[in-house]
């Protein structure tokens, strides 16, 4: 956009020594603004699948003694937790085995 308003000033407003100044600094201007948006937006890995299960901290939905249910994100989860956790426990998912989350109480 800055690159944009350079031309635009440059061609209708100022003369001739400034219009190439100003279309200059615009386009440092968008070269650096686009750097900063490609190294923001690739700041960290995406996280996908079940690595982004592990460590989340979920709600017992059933009893789960050593089998049940845990609730993480909203969804519904088939748990095995051998310490055993009541219904409306937090437990921490420690790994997937296939569709299973296997916890721990919190």
């Amino acid at each position: 956009m800055g690159l944009v308003v350079a031309i635009l000033l440059a061609v209708l407003v100022l003369d001739e020594p400034w219009s190439w100044v100003v279309v200059v600094i615009g386009a440092a201007w968008e070269i650096a603004e686009t750097t900063l948006v490609v190294r923001w937006s690739q700041r960290r890995r995406s996280v996908v699948g079940t690595e982004a299960l592990v460590g989340r901290v979920g709600v017992v939905a059933g009893d789960c003694m050593p089998e049940g249910q845990v609730r993480v994100a909203g969804e519904l989860w088939r748990a095995h937790c051998a310490g055993g956790a009541a219904a409306g426990d937090e437990v921490v998912i420690r790994e997937v085995d296939g569709l299973t989350l296997v916890v721990e109480p919190a």
